[in-house]
């Protein structure tokens, strides 16, 4: 009951993410500390530079520090615009209100937004390939297995041939190269730099968070990406599985 009080009364936190994705260290204040009823250790803060798991995205691991204590990170939840940080205390303990600095698995940062990226590349090579009547329905980019699904159907005699042409347009756009660019904006300016209707889930009187990549039309995501479409290095097809008016695109990154 204490820290569903404590709950109700915290401010949402700062995602520094959100405007700052190449950060990966950061220093934020304790906020709350407490045992989850699964038995993990669990650190609310201020703000943090750590991206919950969540549309698709592994969540970021690290460690938190005041230089006396060690949190280390091994999973990040959002909940009711409250993050939660999970893991266990390598040494020490914090104090409440204590001064902390925060420090993102560089590595493992690099390899989900080089996933997450990838699949918005993907979105792109399927339109460049005539797969215009898809339209993306949600992605999942774990580094075992990443795919994103689209609704909408295709025949199965195109398979091969969309799975070879869709690497050969990877290719060529990852060699080309493109900056990917995160904005927050209006709704309206949201629309139009999608250049299409936005999900129903965003409220028009809310500023969506637009990532687009080069002269590409973008799409609103909240994921961490990499700066240049060339960090993919390379993306391969590996499936296309095609059942109940659902399309699932399988692939790796180089």
């Amino acid at each position: 009951m204490e820290m569903e009080m404590e709950e109700k009364e915290m401010s949402p936190t700062k995602l520094e993410y959100y405007d700052a994705m190449l950060k990966l260290e950061s220093s934020a204040t304790v906020l709350s500390f407490f045992l989850n009823e699964d038995g993990r250790e669990a650190l609310v803060l201020d703000s943090t530079i750590f991206h919950p798991q969540g549309g698709g995205q592994p969540a970021d691991k690290g460690y938190i520090t005041d230089s006396l204590s060690i949190f280390v990170v091994e999973d990040v939840r959002l909940k009711d615009k409250i993050v939660y940080h999970y893991g266990h205390f390598q040494s020490g303990r914090f104090e409440k209100g204590a001064q902390v600095l925060l420090f993102v698995d560089e590595d493992k940062r690099r390899l989900h937004s080089r996933l997450h990226s990838a699949g918005h590349l993907l979105d792109i090579c399927v339109r460049n390939v005539g797969w215009n009547h898809l339209e993306p329905s949600k992605g999942y980019h774990f580094a075992d297995g990443p795919y994103v699904e689209y609704k909408g159907a295709v025949p199965q005699n195109e398979l091969q041939i969309k799975q070879k042409e869709l690497e050969i347009e990877a290719s060529n756009l990852i060699s080309k190269g493109g900056k990917i660019s995160v904005s927050i904006v209006s709704y309206d300016l949201a629309s139009q730099l999608c250049r299409a209707t936005l999900p129903d889930y965003i409220p028009k009187d809310s500023n969506p968070r637009i990532v687009q990549i080069g002269e590409y039309p973008g799409c609103p995501c909240g994921g961490t990406h990499v700066k240049d479409i060339e960090e993919i290095s390379s993306l391969k097809v590996s499936q296309i599985r095609t059942r109940k008016g659902l399309t699932k695109v399988y692939y790796n990154v180089g």
